[in-house]
């Protein structure tokens, strides 16, 4: 018997130093990806920053507030495209954020069939599948159409509102904006879903026990408890609308031209890229690189207004 328990114990020591081994093991690798996922991201910040430099140095701040961009003098500037990914990507998520939220509601709860909501999640996660120039391709076919004869009654009827004061022309802002809803709905119902799903039980059966309705429950307790999830959710769709390129070129007109009408062809930073890098060359080159350094730090800023709104709602 003492034999037995002496080997029972020091195999329990064996491998409960084994277990320690591979845990410690295991932080000192998570931290190692950590390091690396970090450092390619300043990497990459230093690569396009240095390439970069004879612009910054060249326009400096002048250039996100100049409008004009004229390679034949050399004279440039990204305010158009500053305007346009941020209008369009608000477009999108203005869209996209009650469409997807509801959503998620509708397949976090009970109100359909398991089987139902099995489908509708796949489906919906099946959007996010779909590559962009197909996004493009059915936007300029089918999009653009429903859109133009739509433009056309807004500037008929509501013509004397800036934002509808010029006739629609095919591609422009609102064909760019609905689009990218259509692209972020995936991540923001998929991510709302699962943070509404994440919830405690014990949250639903005390809302009612304490004699609330079902959607007095949903609005009232669930959304406030999940709304550090739904807010990291729409921030990385607005990361992800601000960075879209192929469907968003192919459907905003690229004109480098700042108007407040949505009818009206405006331009992003990543068309404005990917229309004029493979024939840039000298001064343009580092412009359109300041370009993509300046929308990689609205990226960033995103993330990290995201992280201050998370941390703040879980200290609440």
């Amino acid at each position: 018997m003492t034999t037995n328990s002496h080997s029972l114990s020091s195999d329990s020591k064996e491998r409960s130093d084994v277990d320690r081994f591979l845990d410690r093991g295991f932080i000192w690798l998570t931290k190692i990806f950590a390091l690396a996922i970090a450092a390619t991201l300043l990497w990459i910040a230093v690569q396009v920053a240095s390439s970069a430099l004879p612009a910054v140095q060249k326009f400096g701040l002048d250039f996100l507030f100049k409008s004009s961009w004229n390679p034949v003098n050399d004279s440039y500037g990204v305010l158009p495209a500053i305007y346009g990914t941020l209008m369009s990507s608000f477009i999108g998520l203005l869209i996209a954020v009650p469409i997807g939220v509801g959503t998620a509601i509708l397949l976090s709860e009970d109100f359909l069939p398991s089987k139902v909501r099995l489908v509708l999640v796949f489906l919906v996660e099946l959007l996010a599948a779909i590559p962009s120039v197909v996004y493009g391709v059915w936007g300029i076919f089918v999009l653009i159409p429903i859109l133009n004869n739509f433009g056309k009654w807004l500037h008929s009827s509501l013509g004397f509102i800036p934002f509808f004061n010029t006739p629609p022309t095919g591609p422009g802002m609102l064909p760019a904006g609905v689009i990218l809803a259509i692209m972020t709905l995936p991540i923001i119902t998929a991510i709302s879903r699962d943070a509404l799903i994440s919830l405690p039980p014990s949250l639903r059966q005390a809302a009612v026990g304490l004699g609330a309705t079902r959607w007095e429950t949903i609005f009232l307790v669930l959304i406030p408890a999940a709304f550090s999830g739904i807010v990291s959710a729409v921030m990385l769709a607005l990361g992800r609308a601000m960075g879209e390129t192929m469907a968003v070129t192919m459907l905003i007109g690229n004109s480098n031209n700042i108007s407040i009408s949505l009818l009206a062809p405006s331009n992003t930073i990543s068309s404005l890229l990917a229309n004029q890098f493979s024939e840039a060359s000298g001064l343009q080159v580092s412009a359109l690189m300041y370009a993509a350094l300046v929308l990689f730090l609205l990226t960033l800023l995103v993330n990290i207004l995201a992280e201050v709104i998370v941390v703040r709602m879980q200290r609440i």
